[in-house]
């Protein structure tokens, strides 16, 4: 399997060569994004453990010590809706610094992420280029050969083409799957963030 593997990586040409860069970026952004998407949704699932029974006592202020020793996504979001609790003279003066912090937490959660879908048109546009230019070697070389070999050379050549395209292939569908997985990830947590500000304001309005 090795040997197949090397074999196919070498008649390809030098077109596989910007492929497998560009997988490897790829699947280096997506371990990356994965590792710390799973990270924020846990941390946020725990803080929020801790904080609802604070909220539903209305216990405002221990909430606060809490979020201010953190520096989780959560936290700086209702941070911010506790902190101006204080000076609001209404619910839409809380509502708006919540959503100001939450504006700035999801460019962070999306950084990069959309990297993987480029790199996934990137893999599928050289390996058809590269596939370009070896058909057009392969009938460049068969054009002053003996008309008997040109058949065999002609297949032999368009064989050997045909490895960038489906390496591209290769590279783009793996991370096509994950750029999906990591967009999903990401939307999980954006909701729950929006679920954690909903839940806040509508317990601090029974407070009030």
């Amino acid at each position: 399997m090795y040997k197949t593997i090397v074999d196919f990586f070498q008649d390809g040409g030098v077109f596989m060569y910007p492929i497998a860069i560009v997988l490897a970026f790829g699947l280096a952004i997506a371990l990356e994004r994965y590792i710390y998407l799973t990270v924020i949704k846990s941390n946020n699932k725990k803080l929020l453990n801790k904080l609802i029974p604070l909220l539903q006592k209305s216990d405002f202020q221990g909430a606060y010590n809490i979020v201010a020793k953190s520096n989780h996504a959560i936290s700086r979001m209702l941070g911010q809706g506790l902190a101006r609790m204080k000076t609001a003279e209404n619910r839409d003066e809380i509502e708006t610094a919540m959503e100001e912090s939450l504006m700035e937490t999801i460019p962070q959660l999306e950084k990069r992420t959309h990297y993987l879908a480029m790199f996934a048109n990137i893999s599928t546009l050289l390996g058809l280029l590269g596939t370009i230019i070896g058909l057009i070697k392969a009938f460049t070389a068969v054009a002053e050969v003996d008309p008997a070999l040109k058949g065999e050379i002609l297949s032999t050549s368009i064989s050997v083409a045909m490895n960038t395209t489906a390496f591209g292939l290769m590279a783009a569908i793996p991370l096509l799957f994950i750029y999906t997985v990591i967009q999903t990830k990401t939307t999980e947590i954006i909701d729950s963030l929006e679920m954690a500000t909903v839940k806040f304001l509508n317990l601090m309005s029974k407070r009030k």
